[in-house]
C-alpha cells in the first residue's frame, strides 16, 4: 500500500504526507502499553505510513526504546525523526540544552536506544536561547558528516532562528504546532520556510483533539497533560467546541470525519507540509489516512478558513511556561 509523499527539504528524502507522531505511547495522554504501542507503529507501517515522528524527552527514553522494538525487521520501511535538547529538571520541569557537546551525547544516546546507525531527520526540540543557534547547528551537522543524521529540522523556532540556522547548514524541515484552531505562528513560519526551500511538519494538526468533534467535556481528559492546557480550561472548552461545529457540519457533507476534514485542509495548504497526528488507536491511525481521500474544492477551504480565522482559538497553545519556549 503507497501513499502520496513529500520531499523533506532539499534531503532527497521522501516522507508519507500524513505521518504519525509517537509521543501519545509513552504516557503523556494517559496510558499506552508497551504491546498496543508496537501494534499500533507496526500497523501504521503495514497501511503505509513511513513516517515516524519520536523524540528523547518522550518518556525520557522509553519512545526510541519502544520504537526500537516495533521497527525490527523493518527499518528500511520508515522515515524516522527523533529530537534532542529538552532535558529533564531535577525540580520536575524540563530544561533546555542546545551545546554542542550535548549535541553530541543527545545522538549517541538515541542511537543507542534505538538501536540504529543513523537517524533521517534530527530535529532541535526547543531551542536553547542561551546558545546561538549557529553552534547548535553547526554541532549537528558534524553528526551528518560522521553518518550519525541524514538531515536535520527545527521545532517551534522563529523565523530569525530558522534563517540563521539554515546559513549552517540547509534545514529539510521545520515542526511546529499548526491546524485550523492554531494558524498564526505557523503560517508566519510558512513565510520563510518557502522562501529558503524548508519542509513544514504540522504537529497538533488535530488540535490535541479538539477538531476530531470527539472531546465532550473537560473530564475527557482528567489523567493527562491535556488538563493543563489553556485550550480546554472552562470558558476556553466551550468557545472551541463551538467554533467545531463548523467542521462536523461540512464533514457529514461530505461524509467523512472531522478530523479527515482537517487534516485535508492543512495538507491542501501547500504541498511543502507534512502532518503527524499521534495516536494510541490503530482505527484512528486508518481514519487519518483516509483523510487522503477528502476532496476540498477552493469554495470549502475559503468557508473553513473564515470559519477559523487566525487567532480565533481560546486560549494559548500552551500554559504560560510552555508559550515561552516556542517561536524563539
Amino acid at each position: 500500500m503507497t501513499h502520496p509523499t513529500r520531499q523533506l527539504g532539499q534531503s532527497g528524502i521522501f516522507a508519507t504526507s500524513i505521518g504519525l507522531g509517537l509521543m501519545s505511547l509513552s504516557g503523556i495522554y494517559g496510558e499506552s502499553s508497551d504491546s498496543n504501542g508496537v501494534a499500533v507503529i507496526q500497523h501504521a507501517i503495514d497501511q503505509g505510513i513511513n513516517f515516524l515522528d519520536s523524540a528523547d524527552m518522550y518518556g525520557w527514553g522509553h519512545n526510541e526504546t519502544l520504537l526500537s522494538t516495533a521497527l525490527k525487521g523493518r527499518r528500511d520501511q520508515v522515515v524516522l525523526a527523533s529530537k534532542f535538547g529538552q532535558t529533564k529538571g531535577e525540580a520536575g520541569g524540563n530544561g533546555v540544552n542546545g551545546n554542542p557537546s550535548y549535541v553530541r551525547e543527545a545522538c549517541e544516546a538515541s542511537l543507542k536506544r534505538l538501536n540504529l546507525d543513523v537517524i533521517d531527520l534530527y530535529y532541535v526540540h526547543r531551542i536553547d536561547p542561551s546558545v546561538p543557534i549557529e553552534d547548535t547547528v553547526g554541532a549537528m551537522k558534524d553528526l551528518i558528516l560522521a553518518g550519525k543524521i541524514r538531515s536535520i529540522g527545527l521545532c517551534e523556532a522563529s523565523p530569525e532562528t530558522i534563517r540563521r540556522a539554515h546559513k549552517i547548514q540547509p534545514l529539510a524541515a521545520i515542526q511546529t504546532e499548526y491546524s485550523l484552531l492554531y494558524r498564526e505562528q505557523a503560517e508566519e513560519t510558512l513565510k520563510v520556510t518557502r522562501e529558503l526551500g524548508i519542509s513544514f511538519v504540522a504537529y497538533s494538526p488535530l488540535g490535541r483533539s479538539l477538531l476530531t468533534g470527539t472531546v465532550k467535556n473537560s473530564s475527557d481528559f482528567n489523567n493527562d497533560r491535556r488538563k493543563d492546557h489553556p485550550r480546554f480550561q472552562p470558558g476556553n472548552l466551550e468557545r472551541n467546541q463551538q467554533l467545531v461545529a463548523a467542521i462536523i457540519e461540512m464533514a457529514n457533507e461530505k461524509s467523512c470525519t472531522p478530523s479527515q476534514l482537517a487534516l485535508a485542509w492543512l495538507l491542501a495548504q501547500g504541498e511543502d507540509i507534512l502532518a503527524i497526528p499521534g495516536t494510541k488507536q490503530t482505527a484512528r491511525v486508518d481514519e487519518n489516512l483516509s483523510a487522503l481521500k477528502v476532496a476540498l474544492s477552493n469554495q470549502d477551504l475559503e468557508l473553513l478558513a473564515k470559519a477559523f480565522p487566525v487567532g480565533i482559538a481560546a486560549g494559548t497553545r500552551y500554559p504560560a511556561g510552555g508559550m515561552k519556549g516556542v517561536f524563539i
